[in-house]
């Protein structure tokens, strides 16, 4: 790697990369050649992609892990606020921080395939700094939900005990501010390695210093807020250390400079549409559950909502990684000028995409009169999630394609058009029809889901078109001024 990176940079704009030329040799030589090439890049794609399913699953089960010690606490108080937290936690806050972030997934990775490799740094810093202070404003309102949630007519017990362990929380809001930049950094210049090892490390020192915390400290449910704020932060040690002492990491480490503050609204122009092409869709989920309360039986389809919503997250950790491989391989690809490459790796990663959706939703939907039983004892609650499962499939294969999709998105540079995507999918097309199925024409949870699906359906409709007319060309010219000029993201000439 240090080898490669002692190339002098490309011109600006290459008329044909050697790596296209040998794509372009590979389609002449037959079949043979072509599935060599396919070979070759699904394993680069799968080297990414299988470290970050288990990032995301190590850093799921961080918060996950915390509810469940808080399960055992007596009484459902603790459990209640606890949830509540979470869910508010992760919209209000994580969601908006990680999409933020993925800004890097375009300028990063751009900037490594071009080897700029001082500017990864840089962009990291930047964002390290502005999502920083985007936590100051986030923390006040974590302060205050408790007074929120009662405002808005939640129960007075349950709103403080949220908003207690979401004050605990507040410091791992902040680490988090940390944590995505470095995640993306190392991310886009493939040190996926890296990020699994500190990921699962730093969920093996979770879970004890969890139960220590809930159980041994008379701290309760506040404990597992804190413990998942010092877990945070020692992740963010263990990822810093890496960097300082790694050689991978030799050209890409820069000390902070000036540099980094002068750049905010380059990196604001694509970090605000990545935090809304993230965060529409995330919310859509959660308005369904807060919906689900308002039907009749509310215990009842607020349960099996939940059911099925956890579900897709756990399974969603495959396309996220798939997507993050897809982005990471895109902007490298773009940013060396090399349109080909690009266009093959797109090829490559939804092929990928394709078979997770058959093989998963197929598996779920053989064992859909299991699924309740993992969650709950209740035959009502089992049957009717059997029911609900058809329906969870179909979002399962729209999540495996539209998580790579967005992936794309994110290494191309056209997050603006991914949360104009979403806005229309969901908020114009998917909620009303949820209202209208499950209110109007009194379908219920399912009916509920079933309006989601519709903008689910529309979005990876409207995804897919949008990269298959993708000028690959202009994308490569517009990634190598992106590096070298750090000109604003322009929406023109994106499609043919």
């Amino acid at each position: 790697m240090a080898a490669a990176r002692e190339e002098a940079a490309v011109p600006l704009l290459l008329p044909r990369s050697p790596r296209s030329q040998q794509a372009g040799e590979d389609k002449q030589k037959g079949p043979s050649s072509w599935w060599r090439h396919f070979a070759r890049e699904a394993e680069r794609v799968g080297y990414l992609a299988l470290p970050m399913v288990g990032v995301t699953l190590s850093q799921y089960g961080v918060q996950l892990s915390s509810n469940m010690m808080v399960g055992h606490l007596p009484g459902v108080l603790p459990l209640s606020s606890a949830a509540i937290a979470t869910s508010l936690a992760n919209v209000s806050g994580f969601s908006l921080l990680i999409g933020m972030a993925s800004a890097l997934e375009t300028l990063c990775g751009q900037a490594y395939g071009a080897k700029q490799y001082h500017k990864l740094g840089v962009y990291t810093y930047r964002a390290v700094v502005t999502l920083l202070v985007v936590c100051i404003p986030l923390s006040l309102l974590w302060v205050f939900m408790d007074k929120i949630l009662v405002l808005i007519g939640q129960d007075p017990l349950i709103s403080q005990g949220a908003g207690r362990y979401m004050v605990w929380l507040i410091p791992g809001l902040f680490a988090n501010a940390v944590i995505q930049p470095i995640t993306k950094f190392l991310q886009t210049q493939s040190l996926t390695f890296a990020l699994l090892l500190s990921s699962v490390a730093t969920l093996a020192i979770h879970i004890p210093l969890c139960y220590v915390m809930v159980f041994k400290t008379g701290l309760g449910y506040t404990g597992a807020a804190l413990s998942i704020s010092i877990s945070y932060w020692l992740n963010v040690c263990m990822l810093v250390a890496y960097i300082a002492l790694s050689s991978s990491c030799k050209e890409t480490r820069t000390p902070p400079t000036i540099e980094a503050f002068k750049g905010v609204d380059v990196f604001l122009r694509l970090a605000l549409p990545s935090a809304l092409m993230i965060c529409l869709e995330w919310w859509s989920f959660e308005l369904l559950i807060l919906m689900s309360g308002l039907l009749p039986n509310p215990e009842l389809q607020t349960s099996v909502l939940s059911i099925c919503l956890t579900s897709i997250t756990a399974l969603y950790t495959i396309p996220f990684g798939l997507g993050a491989a897809g982005s990471t391989r895109v902007a490298n690809e773009l940013g060396s000028g090399n349109p080909v490459g690009a266009r093959s790796a797109v090829r490559v990663v939804m092929s990928m995409a394709v078979m997770d959706a058959v093989i998963v939703s197929g598996s779920l939907l053989a064992s859909r009169h299991l699924v309740g039983r993992a969650y709950s004892s209740e035959e009502e609650v089992i049957s009717f999630v059997a029911s609900m499962v058809p329906w969870v499939c179909i979002t399962v294969v729209t999540d495996a394609l539209q998580g790579v999709l967005s992936g794309i998105a994110r290494g191309c540079g056209w997050q603006h058009l991914g949360a104009y995507v979403n806005l229309g999918s969901f908020y114009l097309l998917g909620i009303p029809m949820a209202i209208l199925l499950g209110f109007v024409l009194r379908m219920g949870g399912r009916g509920l889901w079933m309006g989601v699906v519709c903008g689910s359906l529309t979005q990876t409709a409207l995804m897919s078109a949008i990269t298959f007319f993708t000028d690959w060309p202009k994308m490569a010219e517009k990634a190598r001024e992106r590096v070298f000029n750090e000109k604003p993201p322009e929406s023109a000439c994106l499609l043919e």
